[in-house]
C-alpha cells in the first residue's frame, strides 16, 4: 500500500476528539457549578470526586486533578476516552438540565490524566511488605485495579494472563480511535511500577484454581468472558465469517494497511461492539458497511451517540432482519439470507419476535462479522468446587468481592456479562479492599 494510503488509514484511526489545550481545559472547567453532593460523582461507578478535580484544573493544577482521579480509578485515562460519560457523569450533570449542555467531564478527565502521563508523575508506591501473596487471574481492568490496590497495601501480586499482551479488552477489544494500544499499555505500565509479576501466555484452567488457592493467600478471578455467541445458523463456518473481537483485535496487533476487511461488510448485532466493528470496517476502507438487527432502532442496545457515530461514518442499518443462513459459494461467504420480523412493541428489547411469512431476502457481503455479545465461561466457573453461580454469573458479596469459596474473589465481566471499563475497575478495587481485610485477619 502506498505510504499516502497508509497515512490516511492512520488518520482514520486518530482520536475522535483531540485532547484539550491548557486554555481550553481551564475554560471548560469554569463552567462547572461545583455542586454539593454532586450528582456526577454519584453517577460514577468509581466515585471520583468530579467537582474537586475540575476545580483543580480551574486553578491550573492538572497533576493534582490527576491524583484525585487516579486515586479512585487507576485507569482514569482509558475511562475518559471510552466510557459512556454521556450516560454516566455527564448524563447526571446539572448543566444538562439548566443549559442543555453538560460540562465535558470526560475530556477534562482525559486532560488531567494526559498531563500527568506526559510528566511521568508516579502518585502511588507499594506498601511495606506484608509477606502475603495474591494470585490475580486475568490482566484486564478488573485484575489490574485489584492488583494496584493490593500492592499499595504491600501484598505481593502475581498476575496470570492467557494472551501475549496484557490489559484484556481495554488493550485489544476497543476501537483504536477511542483507545490506542500504546495508550492502554502506558496505563498498565503505571500499575506495573508498583512492582508485580505479570506472566503472559499463561492460561489458567478451572482445575488450577484449587492449586492457586493452596499456593497463595488469596485469588482474584478477572477472567472476563469467552467467544462471541454463535448465530446457530447454516453456513456459519464459511470463509469470511468473523467474530467481532477477532476483527477488532487485528487493528491493535498489526498496521492498519495489513488488516483484513471486506468490500461489503455485514455486521450482525445492535450493541456497542457492533457499532465498533462497523465503524472500524468503514475506516479500514470497506465500500459498504451494514448493521443488521432483528429489532428496530428504538430497541437497539447501543448508546445513542454510538449510533450517531456509525451514521456519520456512512454505516447503513437493516432493521427487523433476522438471520436465517449464510450464503456461500465454494465455502466462501457471498451474503446472508434474512427474514423480516415484527414486534408487539418496537421499543421493547424483550418483546417477542414474530417472523413475517414469505419475507425472505438476501444481503450480499464478502465479510460477515458476528457481534452478538460474548458467552460466559460457563464450563470454567461451573467446574470450581463450591462456587455459587446465578445464570452463569459468579455470585459475590458486593461489599468485598468475596465468592462462596473461601479466599476466592471475583470481578469484571464474569459478573456482569459485559459492562464498561469503569465498572470492572470498581469491582477490582472493591475486591482489593476485601482481600486486604481478609489478609489482615490471619
Amino acid at each position: 500500500m502506498p505510504e499516502s494510503s497508509a497515512a490516511l488509514l492512520r488518520e482514520n484511526f486518530a482520536d475522535l476528539e483531540p485532547g484539550y489545550s491548557r486554555a481550553e481545559a481551564v475554560a471548560e472547567a469554569g463552567r462547572c457549578l461545583f455542586c454539593y453532593d454532586a450528582p456526577c460523582t454519584r453517577a460514577c461507578p468509581t466515585h471520583i470526586d468530579v467537582p474537586r478535580f475540575i476545580r483543580q484544573i480551574l486553578h491550573d493544577t492538572p497533576v493534582g486533578a490527576a491524583k484525585t482521579i487516579l486515586s479512585e480509578n487507576i485507569l482514569g485515562g482509558s475511562c475518559a476516552r471510552a466510557c459512556p460519560t454521556e450516560v454516566l457523569c455527564e448524563g447526571a450533570c446539572v448543566d444538562s438540565a439548566l443549559l442543555k449542555e453538560p460540562v465535558r467531564i470526560g475530556r477534562l478527565q482525559r486532560y488531567a490524566c494526559d498531563v500527568a502521563g506526559e510528566r511521568q508523575v508516579q502518585f502511588f508506591h507499594p506498601g511495606s511488605d506484608t509477606g502475603k501473596q495474591v494470585a490475580v487471574v486475568g490482566s484486564g481492568p478488573a485484575g489490574l485495579s485489584c492488583a494496584h490496590e493490593l500492592r499499595k497495601h504491600g501484598h505481593a501480586v502475581t498476575i496470570f494472563e492467557a494472551r501475549d499482551v496484557p490489559g484484556g479488552l481495554n488493550t485489544l477489544g476497543i476501537a483504536a480511535y477511542k483507545i490506542s494500544t500504546e495508550f492502554a499499555l502506558s496505563e498498565i505500565a503505571r500499575v506495573e511500577q508498583l512492582g508485580m509479576e505479570i506472566r503472559l501466555n499463561t492460561s489458567i484452567g478451572a482445575e488450577k484454581i484449587s492449586e492457586l488457592l493452596r499456593e497463595y493467600d488469596a485469588v482474584f478471578l478477572g477472567i472476563g468472558l469467552g467467544r462471541t455467541m454463535p448465530l446457530g445458523i447454516a453456513g456459519e463456518e464459511a470463509d469470511g465469517v468473523w467474530e467481532a473481537l477477532d476483527f477488532i483485535f487485528q487493528t491493535h496487533l498489526k498496521p492498519y494497511d495489513q488488516c483484513a476487511v471486506g468490500r461489503h461488510v455485514l455486521v450482525i448485532g445492535g450493541g456497542n461492539t457492533a457499532i465498533d466493528v462497523a465503524t472500524v470496517a468503514a475506516r479500514l476502507g470497506a465500500e459498504k458497511v451494514t448493521i443488521a438487527y432483528r429489532r428496530g432502532p428504538q430497541a437497539m442496545p447501543a448508546f445513542t451517540y454510538e449510533y450517531g457515530l456509525a451514521k456519520t461514518d456512512g454505516v447503513r442499518f437493516e432493521w427487523f432482519a433476522q438471520p436465517q443462513r449464510i450464503v456461500a459459494a465454494n465455502g466462501v461467504t457471498t451474503g446472508m439470507e434474512f427474514v423480516r420480523t415484527r414486534l408487539a412493541d418496537a421499543a421493547d428489547r424483550k418483546a417477542k419476535i414474530e417472523v413475517v411469512p414469505n419475507s425472505a431476502f438476501v444481503l450480499e457481503a464478502d465479510m460477515i462479522v458476528k457481534a452478538l455479545g460474548q458467552e460466559p465461561l460457563t464450563d470454567f466457573v461451573s467446574s470450581i468446587n463450591g462456587l455459587d453461580l446465578d445464570d452463569g454469573r459468579i455470585v459475590i458479596d458486593p461489599q468485598t468481592g468475596q465468592t462462596s469459596v473461601p479466599g476466592l474473589f471475583a470481578g469484571g465481566d464474569c459478573l456482569t456479562k459485559g459492562a464498561e471499563i469503569v465498572n470492572a475497575v470498581e469491582h477490582g478495587k472493591t475486591a482489593g479492599h476485601g482481600i486486604h481485610a481478609l489478609l489482615q485477619q490471619g
